[in-house]
């Protein structure tokens, strides 16, 4: 409501979302975002700020299909998000029925695309074979959808961001450490790390991979054990990185679309490459995603490491050799004199489900929680603030309210593929064996 005022912690996809959804819907709303970084800093610990992310609807959960096909249609046509949207076509190589299921929630939802399912032997022939030297170990069918794509992902991030600001939105540069609560216990606000107290009548948490930190501090603090976020919340790392393209290997792979290869719950998480950006760079991200378990406050709890920046661009020679299994596993013998020339951790909240969490916290009125982009939440960005606003105002539709609850029945993790599985000091620990 435009009576109420609302404080955004974190500048990631599901902040300004809800952001830029707010000051649209109420122009005089006294409306701020707080994050440790500068919208417009050279490097981010937001999961959002990246090279580039992966745009699709490529999802066999018909809901997420759903949003995403809603999300992308905006990228497609909303001038704001248009210009950094490059529609390459993805090309997923599936070893369950992925690619069947994909292809049959687009007929449920009316949507007509260039989709299909193709045999390994027809779709190994497309984009002049680029991933004819790729791993096809048990992959039952190939989906080409040539309608997904990529984004520019923090470049979109700050246009957006940069808008919020010239509608009124306030930007606060500052690291939350904790909430501030009344006699009543409702939450009232955040104080920071160097002592100053921000207070709205509405606190959004969108804080990503901090989040299970911070309501645990907030727990301490504030001698409110309710708040602690209790298992539902893990932060979890993956790596990422770049090779930039020699002039020859840039005609070949210019037009090449997204590349995925998924697995089996046992196996582990999907494994991506995209395509070359403006500066020639190719990139990937890795299989393993992992934990980082610290003792916070007496509890395990898994979070970014400590430093500012996350550590995110010390990355240890474990990690960077998960990005060269991944380069073989795509392109073979073409990548295989390839020089990586970055890489990069980055951290994101995930559930047990992969499904976000967009809701009121149990633990105390006026505190609200909407993270768990479990590495797929960028894709959203245009609609994320859309359904994080119905459910501040209590309009989230009852599948929606279920399935992204703060308190619901979650399925064993070890369901999920795309589950943090491993722990960043075992795999840190193979260094000194090498």
């Amino acid at each position: 409501m435009a009576s109420d005022s609302y404080l955004i912690i974190g500048a990631g996809v599901f902040g300004v979302s809800t952001a830029y959804t707010l000051i649209r819907k109420y122009p005089g709303a006294s409306i701020t975002i707080v994050d440790r970084d500068a919208y417009n800093a050279e490097s981010r610990v937001a999961a959002s700020w990246d090279w580039n992310k992966v745009i699709r609807a490529d999802y066999d959960d018909i809901i997420y299909c759903k949003l995403a096909l809603e999300a992308q249609d905006i990228f497609e046509s909303d001038p704001l998000y248009q210009p950094f949207f490059h529609k390459t076509g993805i090309y997923w190589m599936c070893r369950t029925d992925y690619a069947t299921q994909v292809v049959e929630n687009y007929k449920k939802l009316g949507r007509k695309a260039e989709l299909e399912a193709m045999s390994v032997k027809e779709a190994r022939k497309l984009y002049g074979g680029l991933f004819e030297d790729a791993d096809y170990t048990d992959v039952r069918d190939v989906l080409v959808n040539k309608t997904s794509g990529w984004a520019n992902a923090g470049d979109a991030l700050i246009a957006v961001t940069k808008k919020c600001i010239e509608l009124g939105v306030k930007y606060v540069v500052a690291e939350t450490e904790s909430l501030t609560f009344d006699r009543s216990g409702r939450c009232t606000g955040v104080r920071t790390k160097k002592g100053i107290t921000l207070s709205a009548s509405k606190v959004i948490l969108c804080t990503g991979a901090f989040t299970a930190k911070l309501l645990e501090q907030a727990a301490r603090a504030s001698n409110k054990p309710d708040i602690s976020a209790g298992g539902r919340i893990i932060a979890g790392g993956i790596t990422t990185g770049m090779t930039r393209l020699d002039e020859e290997s840039y005609k070949k792979f210019e037009h090449m679309p997204v590349a995925v290869q998924s697995y089996t719950a046992t196996i582990g998480p999907f494994i991506g490459s995209l395509p070359p950006t403006a500066d020639r760079e190719l990139k990937w991200w890795g299989q393993k995603i992992f934990k980082n378990t610290l003792d916070i406050l007496g509890k395990r709890i898994s979070a970014p490491p400590p430093e500012p920046d996350y550590a995110q661009w010390k990355v240890a020679a474990p990690l960077k050799q998960d990005i060269d299994w991944v380069n073989s596993m795509f392109y073979g013998k073409n990548g295989a004199h390839w020089d990586m020339v970055k890489h990069r951790i980055c951290w994101d909240a995930f559930t047990s489900s992969s499904d976000f969490i967009i809701s009121p916290h149990a633990g105390a009125q006026g505190l609200y929680v909407a993270t768990c982009g479990s590495f797929h939440g960028y894709k959203f960005f245009p609609v994320l603030g859309k359904y994080v606003v119905q459910m501040l105002e209590g309009e989230l539709e009852s599948e929606l309210k279920e399935k992204w609850a703060w308190d619901r029945e979650r399925p064993d993790e070890k369901l999920n593929p795309e589950f943090p599985r491993w722990e960043m000091r075992e795999i840190l620990g193979a260094q000194a064996k090498l």
